[in-house]
């Protein structure tokens, strides 16, 4: 049996971790409630912005390069992940999904010349333990994204993208679905086109909570249809205004999967330190048992000796 001495020392340890990951949990959850407050603050407006995507991607105007379909021959990954460990399958789950996306595609992959961005240290250490060269990477960019900072990646991926550095962008995520569900998704952004925008809201649009009730209710679809495109007068100059116009919706969309992700990482991260500190107040439960037998124990092992020492000397 273990000495009571080193169950002290076992009881003090596992306490003491016990307060570190109640404290770590109370600070994730006040900032899981600000990043999904913002993120499904933001949705209405993201859905307006890939339904006016997909409706400009079907009008007969010059549409502007981000539009162009050519031949697949450089394809760039953008894998967005955490800059913190302790969030539980977080990170893990996107590098999985993005493995998987490999497998179903070997083909392709095998005939294309890749690059890849990393968002997140996790993602550049994931992506260089791979042993791929990472063309730009981000990190620090906070627990709680603004817009400006999430341009310089958007702007980097138009700018590749019309200089031909690459024909496609692929982007490897995590939706925040509840605080207790993060699904990532895997979603080709360039070159915008209007089947990937529709599948895109497809796979966004919430299956519970008041939001989708909201739907249910009023009946609303999110998913543009190609009968009912809308007809718009674009003045002065309609290439200039488009053009201008697709790289807003573009930015809004990034912004959008950046802000999906800090609510999937932050709601990750409090389950993964709630589950650490129930973890630790039970076994901190079973150790005090395992103390207290033992102490037991040796209380009677000291009075049976006491007993036997009296009987001997009457």
């Amino acid at each position: 049996m273990e000495s009571l001495q080193n169950l002290k020392k076992r009881i003090k340890s596992v306490s003491n971790v016990g307060q570190i990951t109640k404290a770590m949990e109370l600070v994730s959850a006040t900032k899981m409630r600000k990043s999904q407050q913002v993120a499904l603050d933001s949705r209405p407006y993201s859905f307006a912005a890939l339904d006016l995507l997909a409706t400009v991607s079907e009008l007969e105007h010059k549409l502007p390069a981000l539009f162009d379909v050519r031949q697949v021959k450089k394809v760039l990954f953008v894998l967005v992940a955490s800059d913190k460990g302790l969030a539980g399958a977080f990170n893990s789950s996107v590098f999985k999904k993005f493995e998987q996306h490999l497998k179903i595609r070997k083909k392709e992959w095998d005939a294309e010349e890749h690059f890849f961005v990393a968002v997140g240290e996790k993602a550049h250490n994931y992506l260089t333990k791979r042993g791929v060269k990472v063309l730009h990477k981000v990190n620090d960019m906070g627990d709680f994204t603004d817009l400006e900072e999430v341009k310089p990646i958007s702007d980097f991926l138009v700018n590749g993208f019309l200089e031909k550095k690459w024909d496609r962008v692929v982007v490897i995520s995590t939706h925040f679905v509840t605080a207790l569900k993060q699904e990532p998704h895997v979603r080709r952004i360039l070159p915008i086109d209007f089947d990937h925008i529709a599948q895109t809201v497809t796979e966004i649009i919430p299956e519970r909570g008041k939001f989708a009730e909201l739907i249910k209710e009023n009946n609303v679809s999110f998913v543009p249809d190609r009968e009912k495109i809308k007809e718009y007068i674009i003045e002065p100059n309609p290439e200039a205004v488009l053009e201008k116009l697709a790289e807003h919706l573009f930015l809004m969309q990034i912004y959008q999967l950046v802000l999906e992700a800090n609510a999937s990482e932050h709601s990750a991260r409090r389950m993964a330190m709630k589950t650490a500190s129930d973890n630790a107040s039970d076994l901190r439960e079973k150790l005090n048992l395992q103390y207290n037998k033992a102490r037991q124990s040796r209380i009677t092992t000291e009075i049976s000796e006491i007993s036997a020492g009296a009987e001997a000397l009457s």
